[in-house]
Order: structure tokens, then sequence, then C-alpha cells
């Protein structure tokens, strides 16, 4: 019964905060990324150093096959521009939302059981708030929104360093909320310290260097306003989800959580009851 509810209700409200998502990411992202994209075809490739005579004929098969590869992927089906990229980057944003959806139920219903007496918005704004320092704005403090045609740092490096950027930002925010020690705070920074004693991964070469400097400076000009563009797109999505998460947890989740309490007798209960 819960997880029926668990999932009507994160379905709910993902329909509306991935809606809200994409008419957000419509009005603010598309058009500086159409934009860039304008550049990408002026961009002078960094030419490869030579492969030494000895490795260049044991090479020559395995780069033709890869081009091979490559030439067949570029070939594969991508959404056309207009209404057909959008419907697809909307279908993408509410599974998106669903998933964080789940999530943000879960983490709400873990503090209810812990006895928590915030009622559901408070709750859901609380971890919502959270969750955006997690996933957008911690990471971003070292790791900023590319445009396209920018060069970066290898792809595996910067997932590693976003991984750990998320996962700090999350446990100081566990931290805060549940330990009672004085020093919880102390903690908490240590926490959100690691990523950056650690390190982001950045390139030494001007990431822009490929493009002449007409379009140097206004792919950087567009490079900026992109970070404020998808800082816009982030809150807009987690305080769509505090307020729509908020209502469907109330709605749906929270009376059968109550339910299952209730049923096992949990002291929890009465705070949960208390809050209706």
């Amino acid at each position: 019964m819960i997880f029926q509810r668990l999932i009507w209700a994160a379905l709910a409200a993902a329909l509306l905060v991935g809606s809200v998502q994409s008419g957000v990411q419509q009005l603010q992202a598309v058009p500086i990324i159409l934009a860039a994209e304008v550049f990408e075809g002026q961009k002078v490739e960094t030419p490869k150093p030579a492969a030494a005579p000895a490795m260049a004929t044991a090479h020559t098969h395995a780069d033709a096959a890869a081009h091979t590869h490559a030439d067949e992927a570029a070939e594969e089906w991508a959404p056309a521009d207009g209404v057909e990229r959008a419907f697809w980057t909307w279908a993408a944003n509410v599974l998106h939302a669903f998933s964080m959806a789940l999530l943000v139920f879960v983490v709400m219903g873990f503090c209810l059981m812990r006895g928590s007496s915030l009622r559901s918005l408070p709750l859901a704004a609380w971890v919502a708030a959270a969750g955006w320092l997690t996933f957008h704005f911690w990471p971003s403090l070292g790791l900023h929104a590319e445009i396209p045609g920018m060069d970066a740092a290898r792809l595996g490096s910067r997932q590693g360093w976003w991984v750990l950027a998320a996962a700090s930002a999350a446990l100081a925010c566990v931290s805060l909320a549940m330990l009672r020690s004085p020093l919880r705070w102390a903690a908490a920074a240590a926490w959100l310290a690691l990523p950056f004693v650690v390190g982001a991964p950045h390139l030494t070469a001007d990431p822009l260097a490929g493009f002449s400097g007409e379009a140097q400076a206004t792919l950087r000009h567009l490079g900026t306003q992109f970070i404020w563009a998808t800082t816009w797109v982030s809150l807009s999505f987690w305080v769509s989800m505090a307020l729509a998460g908020g209502l469907a947890f109330q709605r749906w989740v929270r009376p059968a959580l109550l339910a299952v309490l209730q049923r096992a007798d949990l002291p929890a209960a009465g705070a949960v009851q208390a809050t209706q």
C-alpha cells in the first residue's frame, strides 16, 4: 500500500517538476546552448603528436577501425531540433524528477520515523535545500557548467570529483541533521572542505584555445551566462520539488506512513500524528 502511494506521489510530483524545469530550460539555457553551437564548426583542433615510426604501422588498422566505429556512432538516431528535441528533453527531465522525488520522499519518511515534528511542506523545503546543495551548488563551485565547444579535463576525473563533492555535501547535511554534539559543525565543515582539498580537475591550457579571438570573447560571455542559467534551472527544480513534493507527500505518503508506524507501535507515530 505505502509502496504504491510512494510511486504515484513521486510520479505526480515529477510531472509538475519536470515540466517546470523544461520550461525554465527553454527560456534560460537552450538559447545559450544554441548560440554556442554556432561556433563549434569554427574550432581548430589542436594537432596531436605524431606516432613513433615503429608504432605507426601497428596502430594503422586500429585507428581505421576506431574511425569507422566513430562514424557509425555519429550516424545514430538523434532527436530533431524543435518539437521532437523539446519533447525528449521533457521526458528526460520528468524521469530525473521522478528519481529525485523518490529520494526526497525516502529522506522525509526517515526524518519522520526519527520523530521529526515538522509538517510536510517545511520538511520538504529543508530536504530540497539539502538536495540543491548536494547535487548542484557544491559541485558547481569546483566544476562550472560548460557550453558546447569548451575543452575540459578528462571525463573520468571530472565525474570522480563531482561524486566526491556531492557525497561530501550530503555527509555534511547528515552530520548537521543527525549528530547532537556541538562538534557536528566542525564535522560538516570538514566534509565540505574535503573535495576542495583534493582539488577539482582542470586543464592547464585555455579551454577556448581552438577559437579565434572574437569567437573566444563571445563564448566567454556565453559561458558566464550559462553558469547563471544552470543555476536558475537548478533552483527552479528544487523549489518546485519542495512545493510539489511536500504537497504530494502530505496527501498520499504521510497517511500511509502513519498507518505503518501505528501498526508497528513505534514512538514516532505520535509525532507524525501530531503534525497531521
